[in-house]
């Protein structure tokens, strides 16, 4: 769990309901035998910072370039993009459905990843205006992407640890133990 800043805690504690261990990561030694890493919703912006500051960027890529999963949320998605780490082959607009006060929670599906609806909470949430080749769309919402994949990072521009529901943070520790 990277722990420079944004809404990291409560994705810890969804973690720990799913039965995982997480660790909240401030230095590059404390991702090394992770076997997953979650981006959190926060301010891209001052997370990238946090990355730079801590020296973090070649351990996330060495966790990327092992095959390890990566899962990003609102701004973590953003951090994961082309613009940033570029850990998957996307580029989003920040804040694309408005600010602060247009943010909304919406039921959307999420192809393959769970079954059945989720509450998706939207606070100035970025979209994915382009994909690259071997980008999924899993889910859109006014007919834009708000959840993609490749490979082993998906990234979702909603915050699924404001919810009771833990389905996405269970299906992310059962990727990471497999």
């Amino acid at each position: 769990m990277l722990a420079v800043q944004g809404g990291f805690q409560r994705h810890v504690e969804h973690l720990r309901e799913a039965g995982a261990e997480p660790v909240e990561v401030r230095l590059p030694t404390e991702l090394e035998d992770l076997d997953g890493l979650i981006l959190p919703g926060g301010e891209s912006t001052t997370i990238n910072m946090g990355i730079e500051k801590a020296g973090l960027a070649p351990a996330i890529l060495a966790h990327h370039e092992a095959g390890r999963p990566v899962l990003g949320t609102c701004a973590g998605m953003i951090v994961a993009g082309k613009e940033h780490l570029d850990l998957i082959e996307i580029t989003t607009r920040r804040n694309a459905f408005g600010r602060q006060l247009a943010s909304f929670e919406d039921d959307i599906e999420v192809e393959g990843i769970v079954e059945g609806k989720i509450r998706a909470v939207f606070i100035r949430a970025p979209w994915v205006e382009s994909t690259g080749d071997g980008v999924e769309v899993l889910a859109e919402v006014r007919d834009h992407p708000v959840a993609v994949r490749q490979g082993t990072v998906t990234a979702l521009s909603f915050h699924p640890e404001l919810t009771p529901d833990n389905r996405i943070h269970l299906w992310f520790s059962e990727l990471c133990a497999a």
